[in-house]
């Protein structure tokens, strides 16, 4: 993309938190929609207009991640918004549910961050993750979650320590109404009633608030939590 606005990249874009990041992001951003269902973020795409296009990857692919970024430049703003949760306790989980939990909310946003290094650098840029309440404090049965948001935290603080050109936040939303979130009440044995919940569009907020602070301000974390 060509053009005077800045940039930004946001992951996780087909749904949820990460399509409302972009939606809060397309006012004053280009945009580029990461995630891996194509046909969902060209949706997402054609209703935020010409200024957002379609960056499907698997963020778990390192070659493929590698080619995905080699264009990109100049990037002002990476916002982190992929990620999965499984939950269960130290006795229920295996190997691999381990594996994968830190496999795409710790190691594909470190690889991403990576590669995107000299892009960022170039724009003084803005690294938002999105990490959960679950990387403040860990609950029974979060255990593999938790200890995978725990290292996203630590990722950002190594990140901001090593690069003081870039602002790097992380948000740490409550409980937001998605399909994870619907997941995890089922897991729990609960009934969904959305209105307990943040909005998607409340943590964008968020996200917003990190990537408009004033020049001279550094956002690095911001703890978001649903009223009552």
């Amino acid at each position: 993309m060509s053009s005077e606005r800045p940039l930004a990249l946001v992951t996780g874009a087909s749904r949820g938190i990460g399509a409302a990041g972009a939606t809060a992001l397309a006012p004053t951003h280009d945009l580029l929609l990461g995630g891996r269902d194509a046909a969902a973020l060209s949706q997402i795409a054609g209703r935020l207009g010409g200024r957002a296009l379609p960056w499907p990857v698997d963020l778990t692919d390192p070659a493929a991640l590698a080619a995905a970024t080699e264009r990109i430049d100049e990037l002002d703003v990476l916002v982190h918004s992929a990620g999965v949760g499984v939950l269960g306790t130290v006795d229920e989980l295996s190997a691999d549910v381990w594996r994968q939990q830190f496999e795409v909310n710790v190691v594909a946003v470190a690889e991403l961050t990576r590669l995107l290094l000299p892009a960022l650098r170039a724009a003084r840029g803005t690294v938002v993750c999105l990490n959960s309440g679950a990387g403040l404090a860990a609950r029974p049965g979060w255990g593999a979650y938790a200890a995978s948001k725990f290292a996203q935290r630590a990722f950002a603080d190594s990140l901001r320590a090593e690069e003081p050109s870039l602002r790097v936040c992380s948000v740490h939303p409550g409980r937001v109404d998605t399909d994870m979130q619907r997941a995890v009440v089922a897991h729990e044995g609960g009934s969904y009633d959305p209105a307990r919940y943040l909005r998607p569009e409340s943590v964008a907020a968020a996200v917003l608030a990190a990537v408009g602070a004033s020049p001279d301000a550094h956002v690095t974390e911001v703890v978001v939590r649903p009223m009552g």
